[in-house]
């Protein structure tokens, strides 16, 4: 029992509480200049394909396994978004050979070969690039360095308020000590 009572003790001081709060509200802080820093990014690289989502390099394939689907018909590492509708035909001609493009169930087998294409593929922008290659997202990568330097700013300037808060507090309080030790030396001097 002792040691769920040291824990309750150690949950209750106040400085817990306090530091639990201030992580919640940072992490809400942090989500609102992530957001902010999303939309002026995004603003700023309208210009750029895919936006911010778009700043991205795919390495070359390392192995078989990162060489993309059906390197054959064009599913190599990436394809441009643009180019699905002809990827999911030729996939679907590739599964089902014998099927011709007025059969009745040739949309059904494109729209499959489709849903398969963007379940081993992720949207960068406008290319997708198969999950198994390996990604640098430039995009994150600025985005947290920005998100990093607008957090550090608004705590520079919050923890330079306090300090200029406590130095004139510690300057009034040095005054009025000051005040109150003249009156008192005033009261102790015997008048002539």
């Amino acid at each position: 029992m002792g040691f769920f009572k040291e824990f309750k003790a150690f949950i209750s001081r106040g400085n817990v509480l306090d530091m639990a709060v201030g992580v919640v509200i940072g992490n809400a802080f942090g989500a609102i200049v992530t957001a902010l820093v999303n939309i002026l990014l995004s603003v700023c690289l309208w210009g750029v394909p895919g936006g911010l989502k778009g700043l991205v390099t795919v390495l070359p394939a390392a192995n078989n396994v990162q060489r993309g689907m059906n390197a054959e018909i064009g599913l190599g590492q990436s394809f441009k978004a643009s180019e699905l509708q002809k990827l999911g035909e030729a996939l679907a001609h590739a599964n089902y050979p014998d099927l011709a493009t007025t059969d009745a169930g040739w949309i059904n087998a494109v729209e499959g070969a489709k849903g398969t294409i963007l379940g081993k593929y992720t949207l960068h922008g406008t290319t997708y690039t198969y999950n198994m290659s390996a990604v640098i997202d430039w995009g994150a990568f600025i985005n947290a360095i920005i998100s990093f330097l607008i957090i550090a700013l608004v705590l520079f300037i919050i923890v330079r308020t306090a300090n200029k808060a406590a130095a004139r507090r510690a300057e009034f309080l040095e005054k009025r000590a000051a005040e109150k030790n003249a009156v008192a030396e005033a009261e102790e001097t015997p008048a002539e």
